[in-house]
């Protein structure tokens, strides 16, 4: 192939990864498309108003803090802080919001393609770029306004500057902005712990042939990130937010099971649910890893006398080109498999796989499918020579299966974005809409969407799930009208409103596709005659009441 007609396919490739680019940054206020295999991810209908909310509330009422309320911007403030940057150029609004996590995806993409090119050529980091973009997955969850995009770009950012540490004049203060970067990665979500083995690794490995500089740059990072996150610790101390702090990570600790083999079972649906990332390229980058990490110890133990000398070339030499010292791509490799696997453990100690969670090592699984076919087809023995069709057929198959993915997740990618949805936007804007033209009390919103609710319509909604105070405290604070709840009501809930209200069951209005949370139903709350408080030892307030009126199930 001629060099003008290199050029001419790849600017043809890049093209069509522009174009699939700019379909996630189309309709954003569309909904998270219904029917899919991540239907009951509970991100879709509360995650963005959580974790945006200090934003929202700071522009539309004038305070980020809510006492009581969920506030988790006191333990993963980064994200919050962008959107009230964004907010005072595009105002309060959804679509904003989303934009700028696309905007996050786009710089995930060229940061993606940056790391990859310190090991390998141009077609292999394009290919895992297209992997990318044509990615139903990333698609659904790359437009939502969570934290996943920032946590991805802030990993990639901090890998492509550990990397790049032994080519600096001052290698110490490249790993000081190591450490920092990896500062704003736990400040923008906690699980990023269990992406610093991979940091660390990235880190590290390109060192190794000087300890001593590696023992620095290390000591340089981790200074920098016990300086940054305690700098934000006593902050929290010094204006009484610590007991907020300790709320976030109170409940997302999830009681575990009795059985001492409970690992083993969590383990095996954590790493079960990277399917949702897909059900070819995850099976096909574990593959790769784990016959890259068998050669790698075939050619470790060759040196100890335990293996033969086969190991020297052939698979040996393919597992210490992807993963040893002497690899100047070892790093990638080697950092993007512990970036999965990180994200795996982080789930199986969670006991709590959830699809969004899995949004970075999706990133990273297809970085592995690419890297791993790339060495596969140009594997070079120690003498220098390159070997036979044997493993570059492999490799050929895989890219082979990468490419034939692509193509069939592009066509559903495609589908998703030419058929938006707005059942949720709708049914936010419905709800808003009937309490603004229906008045009773306060304008005030109970629900465990509310936060979403407001990102969407700027409706004032506090959160009946989470909060430093009871929901039954919350209500005797701040005298909400409204109450909000998908398909059923929480029985439990429902005693902590019949302390202070009747509910009357005034609108339902359809919305995604979850049979548990397909129905938004709104309740007008009726205070108690004469400011009566019933006490919770008089009846069983959790059922419904005589002055209720609803028809939905109590559960």
């Amino acid at each position: 192939m001629t060099n003008a007609s290199k050029r001419w396919g790849y600017a043809v490739w890049l093209a069509l990864i522009a174009g699939f680019a700019v379909l996630h940054a189309l309709n954003l206020r569309a909904d998270f498309p219904n029917h899919t295999m991540w239907i009951a991810d509970w991100a879709k209908y509360t995650d963005e108003g959580w974790y945006g909310d200090a934003a929202v509330r700071a522009h539309l009422f004038g305070n980020w803090y809510m006492a009581g309320d969920f506030n988790p911007a006191v333990a993963v403030p980064v994200w919050p802080f962008l959107e009230w940057v964004l907010f005072f150029f595009t105002g309060v609004t959804v679509a904003a919001a989303r934009g700028l996590a696309v905007a996050m995806f786009f710089l995930n993409l060229l940061l993606s393609y940056t790391l990859l090119r310190t090991r390998g050529p141009r077609w292999m980091g394009l290919l895992a770029v297209t992997l990318m973009v044509t990615s139903p997955f990333l698609y659904c969850f790359g437009r939502l306004a969570i934290l996943e995009p920032l946590l991805t770009l802030l990993t990639l950012a901090a890998m492509n500057l550990a990397v790049r540490l032994p080519g600096m004049r001052r290698p110490v203060w490249g790993a000081a902005g190591v450490g920092a970067l990896f500062t704003l990665m736990m400040l923008t979500k906690t699980n990023a712990l269990f992406l610093l083995p991979a940091v660390g690794w990235a880190m590290v490995m390109p060192l190794s042939k000087s300890r001593k500089l590696a023992v620095r740059c290390a000591s340089a990072a981790a200074g920098t990130f016990v300086a940054g996150y305690g700098f934000w610790m006593a902050m929290l101390a010094d204006r009484g937010l610590i007991g907020d702090f300790r709320y976030y990570f109170d409940i997302n600790h999830y009681a575990k099971p009795s059985e001492f083999y409970w690992p083993v079972v969590s383990f095996w649906w954590s790493f079960h649910g990277g399917l949702w990332i897909d059900r070819i390229l995850f099976p096909v980058a574990g593959v790769l890893a784990l016959g890259a990490a068998i050669a790698w110890m075939r050619t470790w133990m060759r040196t100890w006398g335990v293996a033969d000398r086969r190991s020297r070339a052939g698979w040996g030499a393919w597992g210490r080109g992807l993963l040893g010292k002497s690899a100047s791509g070892a790093p990638v490799f080697g950092a993007s498999v512990l970036a999965v696997g990180g994200m795996v453990l982080f789930m199986t100690y969670q006991d709590h796989p959830q699809p969004r969670y899995f949004a970075v090592a999706a990133v990273f699984c297809f970085m592995i499918v690419a890297q791993g076919a790339e060495a596969l087809t140009i594997r070079v023995r120690e003498d220098g020579s390159r070997s036979g069709f044997g493993l570059r057929g492999w490799g050929g198959i895989a890219i082979g299966l990468a490419v034939v993915t692509a193509c069939v997740n592009g066509a559903q990618t495609v589908d998703y974005a030419a058929h938006p949805q707005y059942t949720f936007v709708n049914a936010a804007d419905g709800l808003t809409h009937y309490i603004d033209t229906h008045p009773n009390g306060k304008r005030l919103l109970v629900s465990s969407s509310g936060d979403e609710i407001t990102l969407v319509t700027q409706l004032p909604t506090l959160c009946d799930d989470f909060g430093t105070m009871d929901l039954s405290e919350k209500l005797d604070v701040y005298r909400p009208g409204w109450y909000a709840d998908w398909n059923h009501l929480d029985a439990y809930e429902l005693e902590d409103l019949h302390l202070y209200y009747s509910l009357e069951q005034v609108a339902a209005f359809p919305a995604f596709d979850d049979p548990e949370r397909n129905l938004l139903v709104l309740y007008k709350l009726h205070p108690l005659p004469g400011g009566k408080v019933r006490d919770l030892g008089d009846e069983n307030l959790q059922i419904k009441l005589p002055d209720d009126s609803f028809d939905v199930e109590v559960k």
